[in-house]
């Protein structure tokens, strides 16, 4: 390093040659330098802290603190051991009090532990702030440096090292072998999503923009004549309620809003049996929902207009505790998500015992309806903004900006992979997607999207 800088500063010289030369005598030439002197002592002061700082810092102090943690964790452990022990053979006698005298020996090396692991991190922190303060006096002696470099030598080496790592880079990239982006289950005919395009169809819902949550789409099991049925729940109090499902005959009169024929559930609203929150799914003629002011499956028959229901298990989320959102908002009343798929109905939600991370349940039909196989997943639900399933796998979308979203996440029931590098993005039409579902029949998603309602095409590999 000195050797480079040396040569920049011997760069920065202008040489003026004054001669002074005689027959028979000497030649004198003078030397002037018109730049400042390169400051040698401050670099040399800074390969001294530099060095200093490597002595100082060694990977076995990176490790101090963890060690400490790890001992303290199985010391603790071995004490809940043995408070155990003594809670259940205590004969009240002299094996309680021996036990209970090498319980106190043991919190007594616990609080060791603890008292090393304090003073452990103190010394840490200050030593943080000390190299802190040092490296920023070295960043801003260097700087200074750097402006003797008058032929730009340091920032162009920096540059080229640049070029070499991005081409390093696009170079493995390029030989690497591209993971599909989820793994294919066994009962997926079509094989593996890997793109959503559209969208298809966008349109204002007949109530113009006064309702912006709800759902909509087609019943993936249809009763027989209602093929080309599409049903429609706009939350109509507080964006937050509903008690009544519109339908339509086919997708033109949706998209205009012409002839719904509207099929109550509940007299007012809210009440008993109303719906709570968007993410409603209508299948085998039964609309699925969660229950007003209970965490709990709703299922409503279409035809009979009658409502049965099952209890999610102990402490699930419900009236907004767990529900979907992004940094910039949440999405009311979303604690359960219910979904469609070529296997039947699922609901998404989460409870305390799972720390608020999803929670998957297989809806089974009947009357009332039943949960059937449940799976916990490490994804928190309140980083989400929508879930749907396809095949078997549940797949978690996030708030990227106004124009897109994207699909990030997937569980696969089968096996239990949970992935989060999907990066499969949604081109939206309205900055909120308040519902999203699946339909194995056509393979659309149907969003609704602030009062409008709008489906994509998924690609299948």
């Amino acid at each position: 390093m000195k050797s480079s800088l040396s040569a920049v500063w011997a760069a920065a010289f202008i040489l003026i040659l004054l001669p002074e030369c005689v027959r028979g005598k000497d030649c004198v030439c003078e030397l002037n330098n018109l730049q400042r002197p390169f400051p040698m002592e401050k670099l040399d002061s800074i390969l001294s802290a530099a060095d200093q700082c490597m002595k100082s810092i060694t990977s076995t102090q990176f490790m101090e603190v963890d060690v400490l943690m790890l001992g303290v964790q199985r010391r603790l452990e071995q004490l809940e051991e043995s408070v155990s022990v003594l809670e259940k053979e205590d004969d009240g006698g002299l094996y309680g009090a021996v036990s209970l005298r090498i319980i106190e020996l043991e919190l007594a090396e616990v609080l060791e532990l603890m008292n090393k692991l304090n003073k452990t991190i103190s010394s840490h922190k200050q030593l943080s702030q000390s190299t802190a303060t040092k490296l920023q006096s070295m960043t801003e002696g260097v700087q200074e440096i750097e402006s003797f470099d008058l032929s730009h030598v340091v920032s162009k080496q920096r540059e080229n090292q640049r070029i070499k790592r991005d081409l390093a880079e696009c170079q493995n990239e390029l030989r690497a072998t591209h993971q599909p982006p989820t793994a294919r289950p066994r009962r997926c005919p079509q094989g593996q999503l890997i793109n959503v395009t559209g969208p298809r169809t966008y349109a204002l819902t007949s109530y113009g923009t006064s309702y912006p949550y709800g759902a909509w789409g087609k019943d993936p099991k249809p009763a027989p004549g209602k093929e080309d049925t599409y049903w429609l729940v706009a939350l109509t109090t507080s964006n937050a309620f509903a008690n009544y499902v519109r339908h339509y005959s086919s997708l033109s009169t949706i998209l205009v809003g012409v002839g719904p024929v509207d099929t109550i559930i509940a007299p007012a609203n809210p009440t008993t049996n109303t719906i709570v929150g968007p993410n409603v799914v209508q299948y085998g003629g039964a609309l699925y929902y969660n229950c007003y002011n209970s965490p709990s499956v709703c299922r409503f028959n279409i035809s009979t207009r009658s409502v049965t229901n099952t209890q999610l298990p102990k402490n699930s989320g419900f009236n907004n505790k767990f529900p979907f959102g992004h940094l910039d908002a949440a999405y009311i009343y979303t604690d359960l998500d219910f979904a469609t798929d070529e296997s039947g109905v699922w609901v998404v939600y989460s409870s305390t015992e799972n720390f608020g991370n999803v929670i998957l349940s297989e809806v089974i039909e009947g009357s009332p309806p039943s949960l059937g196989r449940t799976w916990n997943t490490s994804l928190h639900k309140r980083t989400v903004t929508n879930t749907f399933m396809v095949c078997g796998v549940l797949y978690a979308t996030r708030f990227l900006d106004k124009q897109t979203e994207e699909i990030f996440y997937s569980f696969d029931t089968e096996t239990g992979e949970e992935r989060y590098d999907l990066k499969i993005r949604i081109q939206k039409m309205q900055t909120n997607i308040q519902s999203l579902n699946y339909n194995p029949q056509d393979q659309m998603l149907y969003a609704y999207s602030d009062a409008y309602i709008v489906s994509y095409s998924t690609v299948f590999q």
